[in-house]
């Protein structure tokens, strides 16, 4: 018998005439074929008989043994061939980690909220929502503290600098009294977009921290987040003032002389190009403050890190954080809309007192307006800043493979 594994010859069993102790003209117990008796000096008669159960019939061929298989080569951790060219696989065909295959391929480890591999829109979106429901004990706080400290100074400001506010000119009306409103309109927009500014920095600093550590899988406190987020606040702001200033020194320098020529072309022109090349340069930058934080690098560092990993991938980058700031914006408006339009009807005095001005003033108005934007901000701010801290972590998984990086930091053996 052939001994390799997994194969035999024809015919299960050697004959009995070979096992010692059968009698030749005795039948076989275990139903094999009877051994026919040899005539002495016969020719015709071989001295070697095959054994029972290979005997071919008259005039059919003898069936050769069938051969044994071929060896199979050797495969490596995915199903690819040893020393074979990439793309020549045998078998079933396997996709890359996390994908699935004909039999399954391994899934990509997962210490925290999302997979470590390049993510997907979808992965990306639903690592932030999952970070905030996992870690909420960290994200809400931050944001509900942070949210109810910007709302509550703008009450104060919209109340007490908008309440000589006019909106509808008349004869009584002068036009020093209108660029006084508009003055006032203008420094209440300045503070109130000032104060929140520096609400998302410092969410944004803490909340990045705290993201981080959701992707290894690991639990940050309130005060651990603080800790690491302090030595980089003071830079996370020059970056964002920096950002500002810039955006509005491109827009004077392009604008401005249109302005100055009292030329409505030129001033169309200058917006025109403004615009574009202000949003260009926006998502082009976007990733600064991951980075900033997370690498713990300077301003400048930090706005040459984005720069590289937006590069090829802009078109990307912009989809995702232009959904992003989509659905954060109907959300917010899904929950303080409500809360307007009950102020308004309950304390505002209707539509009466919306066109004149005064619901804006109002008390009622202005708390139930905060209260749906402390909601709103509580919900919101830790979805975008969770978004553009995951898409940080993609585009490096991406371009520098911080995935095996990542799968050190929190543990993970044998990965990669």
């Amino acid at each position: 018998m052939n001994d390799s594994p997994g194969w035999a010859t024809p015919g299960s069993s050697p004959s009995d005439g070979d096992r010692p102790g059968t009698p030749a003209d005795q039948p076989d117990t275990d139903g094999g074929a009877q051994q026919p008796d040899r005539p002495a000096g016969d020719p015709k008669w071989s001295a070697e008989q095959p054994p029972p159960g290979q005997w071919s019939s008259p005039g059919t061929p003898e069936t050769p043994p069938t051969p044994p298989p071929p060896p199979q080569p050797a495969t490596g951790g995915w199903g690819q061939p040893q020393n074979a060219p990439y793309g020549a696989q045998n078998g079933p065909q396997y996709g890359h980690p996390g994908g699935s295959g004909q039999w399954g391929s391994p899934p990509a480890a997962k210490p925290g909220v999302i997979p470590l591999r390049p993510l997907g829109l979808g992965e990306i979106l639903d690592g932030a929502v999952a970070t905030m429901r996992t870690h909420w004990r960290s994200v809400l706080p931050i944001t509900l503290v942070v949210a109810t400290v910007v709302q509550v100074i703008g009450v104060f400001v919209q109340r007490f600098m908008l309440k000589d506010l006019i909106l509808t000119p008349s004869d009584d009306v002068t036009a020093e009294q209108m660029f006084d409103s508009l003055g006032s309109t203008l420094g209440a927009s300045a503070v109130n977009q000032f104060i929140q500014v520096l609400g998302t920095i410092v969410v944004t600093a803490m909340l990045t921290m705290i993201f981080s550590r959701a992707v290894l899988g690991q639990h940050s406190s309130v005060s651990a987040a603080w800790r690491d987020a302090r030595p980089q606040l003071l830079r996370l702001v020059g970056l964002t003032l920096l950002m500002a200033l810039g955006a509005l020194l491109m827009g004077a320098v392009l604008v401005l002389p249109g302005i100055l020529a009292d030329n409505i072309g030129l001033i169309v022109l200058g917006f025109v190009v403004w615009l574009p090349l202000l949003l260009w340069l926006g998502i082009k930058f976007s990733l600064a403050s991951p980075a900033l934080m997370l690498e713990k690098s300077t301003v400048l560092k930090a706005f040459a890190r984005s720069s590289k990993l937006v590069k090829g991938a802009w078109w990307r980058v912009f989809g995702i954080t232009a959904l992003t700031g989509l659905i954060a914006t109907l959300l917010a408006a899904m929950i303080v809309m409500p809360f307007q339009w009950a102020g308004l009807i309950a304390f505002g005095g209707g539509m009466d007192a919306l066109a004149d001005g005064s619901a804006q003033t109002a008390w009622g108005t202005l708390i139930l307006s905060a209260i749906g934007l402390i909601i709103a901000q509580t919900i919101v701010m830790p979805f975008q800043s969770g978004v553009t801290v995951l898409l940080y972590v993609d585009q490096r998984i991406r371009r520098e493979g911080l995935d095996l990086e990542l799968a050190r930091a929190a543990g993970v053996e044998n990965y990669g």
